[in-house]
């Protein structure tokens, strides 16, 4: 069964408003840790094939920063956060406050590491809380994980199940600034939501798709 045949684009906007609660507090959260007012929104969330996917992400062979947890609970699944490395490094510079951090170094400094692990914390929990508290469906993270690799490295972990069911992925664009800034400063991202094959009738269910 191809559950993307039965997403409407009102499914998709109620996506999306969830995407820009979860960024409002992760927004809050990310404000008290940089000591800056930082904002971020959710400008899109669509269904997308793989192969879409691959190319959102630059390429199966594009080396980026993920992030990445499984869902435990009413749903069981697989999050992605993808960054481009120059995106991460510019936020993790910001960050730390170290214009020479590269995630491209050998061997990659802890304290970026940890900074662009506890972004994950934040990004990962506040959506999938806002997600929870929408569909009041129990949904727990685990501990996110951190990689720099391909692209298709990373992200095949979550395709295995998934794509014995359908071949489509959620994706919430993710746009992170600094309040008063240009959008030259602006660090986007995607998330990339693969629920586990018997998730996806938990989720649609609780959206009102039937």
């Amino acid at each position: 069964m191809n559950h993307s045949q039965k997403i409407t684009s009102m499914h998709l906007d109620v996506l999306k408003e969830i995407g820009n609660i979860g960024a409002a507090h992760a927004a809050t959260a990310l404000s008290d840790l940089l000591g800056k007012k930082i904002d971020m929104r959710v400008p899109k969330v669509e269904m997308v094939t793989f192969n879409d996917m691959m190319e959102l992400a630059g390429g199966a062979e594009k080396v980026v920063v993920g992030i990445f947890l499984r869902i435990e609970g009413d749903v069981e699944g697989s999050m992605f956060f993808i960054l481009p490395i120059q995106q991460a490094n510019r936020f993790i510079q910001h960050l730390i406050n170290d214009k020479n951090f590269d995630f491209s170094s050998n061997p990659i400094p802890e304290l970026g590491l940890s900074a662009m692990q506890e972004m994950g914390n934040i990004l990962s929990g506040s959506y999938l809380s806002a997600l929870s508290d929408f569909t009041r469906l129990k949904i727990y993270p685990t501990v996110p994980g951190l990689s720099v690799d391909m692209f298709g490295a990373i992200i095949s972990i979550g395709l295995i199940e998934i794509s014995e069911v359908s071949d489509n992925v959620i994706v919430i664009n993710t746009s992170i600034f600094e309040e008063g800034f240009d959008n030259s400063k602006e660090v986007r991202g995607h998330f990339f939501l693969l629920p586990d094959p018997e998730s996806f009738e938990s989720i649609f269910k609780a959206l009102g798709v039937s």
